[in-house]
């Protein structure tokens, strides 16, 4: 009888433990259907086209904005130059900003570079078609969308995504973070690819 029983137990465990490690494993693999973000695209800057295969070997933050944001552009952009900032020289050198400008009609290639430059000369200004943009800000799983201004000289404002895109040296996207968060955890984030 006790050894029935015995019995009854430790078969009942190793089901449970069967089926824990089938599940536990179901749950680790990629779901059907997800998306992957990130990928590959060439876009226009001051100095002509700018890919992002041309930044192999170093660490990339990707930000989606305009230069008449009026606030949250310019906190993201001011986060990347100071977390850059905070490299040690060498590692300085590795990483690189990219903005990608979701207004080409108001921001010319030619302000983009001045506008990126007074954050950091690391950090490079990128614009293209409404078709080129609209493919990578799907690519990245972003978003825009412009927003009409009565009564106002602007016209316009545009509604955007605020994040920073990690990608790290092979060009894969690592992962995305806030674009207020503080510089200082930005460059533990960069360093953590070297």
């Amino acid at each position: 009888m006790i050894i029935k029983k015995f019995s009854i137990i430790t078969t009942v465990i190793i089901s449970v433990l069967i089926i824990t490690i089938f599940v536990g494993r179901q749950l680790k693999q990629p779901q059907p259907g997800l998306p992957e973000y990130g990928g590959d695209f060439t876009l226009q800057s001051e100095q002509g086209p700018v890919s992002l295969p041309d930044f192999r070997g170093q660490v990339v933050i990707l930000y989606f904005g305009y230069t008449q944001c009026p606030d949250i552009c310019p906190v993201s952009l001011s986060v990347v130059g100071q977390a850059i900032r905070q490299l040690p020289l060498p590692q300085q050198k590795s990483v690189h900003g990219i903005f990608i400008s979701v207004d080409p009609d108001r921001d010319t290639l030619k302000y983009l570079k001045t506008y990126t430059s007074f954050f950091s000369e690391h950090i490079t200004g990128v614009s293209g078609s409404k078709y080129e943009i609209d493919k990578i800000v799907q690519q990245y799983g972003a978003f825009y969308r412009f927003v009409e201004l009565k009564d106002s000289a602007m016209g316009y404002s545009v509604d955007h995504s605020a994040l920073l895109y990690l990608i790290d040296k092979e060009g894969g996207l690592v992962k995305t973070l806030p674009h207020n968060m503080n510089p200082d955890l930005l460059t533990n984030e960069i360093k953590s690819l070297f």
